[in-house]
């Protein structure tokens, strides 16, 4: 069964994958409990999830899922996209929009007994752009924030360098929560990585490293945020938060009953699991959708008719619809997601599959000779580009699928595309960072707001180059239209100007989408109100209970 509501949850795995062989002879039908069943008091939900990051808290979405348990921030985001009280009761903008004041709850503790305080919300902002292990927070700041004080005990004034109407707005994401400025300064950067001191509805208990972080309830919880269920701590005693990488084995302990919710359900099995009479959820993120991103500044694609040329070539859409069973998305907007304010239709119905005019453009380009692989070819050097992916959770078995897809298809219009796995541990390294290591780039960028434009395509500052732009070239027209945009605080004039934005991208073929990044969940009919924090998709359990 697949209810319409957004829910997500870590998948919950076993970490011996034998134990979950040996049980494929259990059933694989969901046990439904009766309409009337009633709730149970604690209990310990199993979850299993794909990815253990480094910490718990950081600038990864993988660290933003569990840090949302953990760590309350001063907004939440609801389901209709409108910013709601969570750690701020109230908050207000100068007319100049160049001072924001956020009026915090009282009586709120941190779990090492410290007080929140505006002391302790504007040590947050300093640390976060200061190299506090967060470079997403500092990626969303940077620009526009310039220092945070106290005017009272319960009051933090942000000032900011330009207008930034969406502030709020971006202060939703998992990379915002708040900390205890006792711990971030009294304990070890270790200590604090490991089980990050918060107000929220978990603590930390324990985590045992390659199986499980495990978050006990916070009994004194007191901040819940506007847009939860219900109020007073959790409802349940603990979650046991396991990784486990392989897909397939999380939804058999699922089906085994060994597991209470799963995340990232594989397209083939997502049927079959509501069949069984599991709940069923995704999430379609916004911010930037799985794209591939052009290098044009050296290569091939710093020719645009090549561009076009690939982006004609592809049938991205049959691609992703073939794959991804109706499950995954099609998009294709080079820029940003469906399910992002400023969404440009435009942009995304750009280009579809045109076979003459990818030949055109590259006779046009001069690419006019074919070897006798039937790649084209041009004063004797092959039409041969380097496409290196993250392996893992950032191109998932269903993304990978897909890649291969966009390989055979280009293939037939003379593009020889070298798909090339990279290991996460070689990504985070640097490996194919370079503009003389890839000529496309993959990948997401989760977001709230089209604000992210201005961190895959903003211009570098100081002399350095912004290592978010995967192009590698600064185009100022479009960062032009970025920056008009974000400090537009009408807000349809500045979705126009998103929208415009979009456009360029598409017209100069810089960017095109592939699919929507998502996040689905099975979860057993005997767990109720596990639902999805609505800026990225992350699971909270704070809402979440059993029954008989």
């Amino acid at each position: 069964m697949t209810k319409k509501r957004l829910i997500l949850a870590p998948v919950v795995a076993l970490a011996v994958t034998a134990a979950i062989a040996l049980s494929g002879c259990a059933a694989n039908t969901a046990t439904t409990p009766a309409a009337d069943a009633k709730p149970l008091d604690g209990g310990t939900i199993v979850y299993g999830h794909q990815q253990e990051p480094a910490c718990v808290f950081g600038g990864w979405i993988e660290q933003a899922y569990l840090s949302y348990n953990v760590l309350d921030s001063l907004v939440s985001l609801d389901e209709d996209h409108q910013v709601v009280p969570w750690l701020a009761e109230k908050w207000a903008v100068s007319d100049d929009g160049l001072q924001w004041t956020f009026d915090l709850k009282p009586d709120v503790k941190f779990t090492d007994g410290s007080d929140l305080t505006a002391e302790v919300v504007a040590y947050n902002f300093d640390y976060w752009v200061n190299g506090g292990g967060n470079s997403t927070a500092l990626a969303w700041l940077g620009g526009y924030y310039q220092g945070a004080e106290a005017v009272d005990d319960l009051t933090v004034q942000v000032d900011l360098a330009k207008p930034y109407p969406r502030l709020a707005d971006n202060l939703t994401q998992g990379y915002f929560g708040i900390q205890s400025q006792k711990a971030l300064t009294e304990r070890t950067q270790e200590e604090n990585c490991a089980a990050p001191i918060g107000t929220g509805a978990f603590i930390v208990d324990h985590w045992d490293r390659g199986q499980e972080i495990v978050l006990k309830r916070n009994d004194g919880y007191t901040s819940w945020p506007a847009n939860a269920e219900h109020t007073g701590p959790a409802l349940v005693d603990e979650v046991e938060w396991k990784f486990i990488a392989d897909a397939t084995t999380r939804v058999a302990a699922l089906k085994s009953g060994e597991l209470d919710a799963v995340y990232d359900v594989p397209a083939v099995q997502w049927k079959p699991t509501g069949d069984a009479g599991f709940t069923l959820e995704k999430y379609v993120t916004p911010g930037r959708p799985q794209v591939l991103t052009f290098n044009t500044a050296q290569g091939p694609f710093t020719d645009e008719s090549v561009r076009q040329a690939f982006a004609y070539a592809v049938d991205r859409k049959e691609i992703v619809e073939s794959i991804g069973r109706g499950v995954i998305p099609y998009e294709g907007n080079g820029g940003v997601s469906q399910t992002t304010p400023g969404y440009s239709q435009k942009a995304a119905d750009w280009y579809t599959q045109d076979l003459d005019k990818a030949a055109d453009l590259l006779d046009a380009a001069g690419w006019t000779e074919t070897d006798s692989d039937g790649y084209r070819t041009k004063d004797g050097e092959t039409l041969e580009v380097t496409l290196p992916y993250f392996t893992g959770s950032i191109i998932t078995a269903d993304g990978v699928s897909i890649l291969q897809g966009v390989q055979e298809q280009a293939k037939k219009s003379g593009f020889k595309v070298d798909l090339i796995p990279v290991p996460q541990a070689e990504a985070f390294s640097g490996a194919y960072s370079k503009p003389d290591e890839r000529d496309i780039y993959p990948g997401y960028w989760t977001a709230v707001t089209s604000g992210i434009l201005q961190i895959n395509w903003g211009a570098g500052s100081d002399g350095n180059p912004n290592n978010w732009n995967a192009s590698f070239t600064d185009y100022p027209e479009l960062q032009a239209l970025i920056l008009q945009a974000n400090s537009e605080p009408d807000v349809d004039k500045q979705n126009a100007l998103y929208e415009q934005a979009q456009e360029y991208i598409a017209e100069h073929a810089l960017a095109i989408g592939v699919y929507d990044r998502l996040s689905t969940l099975a979860v057993s009919p005997k767990l109720k109100g596990v639902w999805q924090e609505h800026a990225q998709g992350g699971p909270t359990f704070y809402d979440a209970y059993f029954v008989q």
